[in-house]
């Protein structure tokens, strides 16, 4: 089952499985963008939109996924902000060179194919100096995790991948500057990360 379609599949399942665990890493994550500028920021995999409700009203949004079912929810939670929802996808984004101000990746390169061709987009769009703010799970560098990467050829068909290495996807894109990382769910399994486009 190809992404698209299985996330058309799960898009009515997806808040009630993903919302309340994820709250507080999406809000700790998304709060410095109270704090810079105002600016357009790039909502890259927004899915149903549960970034939303934690982004400050200073900016322009716009949000980008795959499925036209996930950015129809995401227009319901868009409350008062500036906000467009684009259909395209994480691997090829419909925009120019430099356009955004900051660039949102949350649970998004651990689904994708692959998660080093999804940030170097995101880098491209997103202007020098710009910050790019990461929620997703990531093994360590050697970490053993041999179920987690067992199941991975199964689970990336339906939603996620398991085995991404955020180092080894930070090697093959050296315009990423890693200015933070934290754990933030699952003993760390879960990193909330920040990077800076240089």
């Amino acid at each position: 089952m190809s992404l698209k379609r299985s996330y058309t599949v799960i898009a009515p399942l997806y808040d009630r499985v993903i919302a309340g665990a994820t709250r507080n890493a999406r809000r700790i994550s998304l709060a410095p963008l109270a704090e810079v500028p105002p600016g357009e920021v790039l909502v890259a995999g927004v899915g149903t939109g549960l970034d939303l409700p934690h982004l400050p009203s200073i900016h322009t949004y716009v949000g980008l996924d795959l499925t036209e079912a996930m950015l129809r929810r995401s227009l319901r939670r868009a409350g008062t902000h500036r906000y467009h929802a684009v259909l395209g996808s994480a691997l090829a984004l419909p925009f120019a060179d430099d356009r955004f101000d900051h660039t949102v990746l949350h649970l998004i390169l651990a689904v994708v194919p692959d998660p080093a061709t999804a940030l170097s987009e995101a880098l491209r769009v997103t202007r020098p100096g710009g910050t790019l703010f990461v929620f997703d799970k990531f093994l360590r560098p050697g970490q053993r995790a041999w179920l987690r990467r067992a199941l991975t050829p199964l689970s990336m068909r339906i939603a996620t991948r398991m085995d991404v290495v955020l180092e080894e996807v930070l090697a093959q894109v050296p315009a990423a500057v890693l200015e933070r990382d934290e754990p933030a769910l699952a003993r760390g399994w879960f990193r909330r990360v920040r990077l800076r486009r240089v």
